[in-house]
């Protein structure tokens, strides 16, 4: 059995990331365009006085985020 390199080692460290990570780099994308259309519909959810807990539950989006996206508007 050959011992690999640093390099190799290395080299095969991100191999192994690679196709994860680029799905991930994917999701993410897909999740801001999301976040695009969702924050004017919490917005809207909010005038009418729909509970944060509610939009939480609904949507997966944080509190905080849900005042933060609030507020923007």
């Amino acid at each position: 059995m050959t011992q690999k390199t640093p390099a190799e080692l290395r080299a095969d460290a991100e191999a192994t990331l690679k196709p994860l990570g680029a799905k991930r780099i994917k999701l993410l994308a897909a999740l801001e365009e999301i976040d695009e259309e969702l924050a004017p519909l919490i917005r809207s959810a909010r005038t009418v006085e729909l509970p944060i807990r509610r939009i939480t539950e609904l949507t997966g989006v944080s509190p905080n985020t849900v005042r933060a996206w609030t507020k923007a508007g």
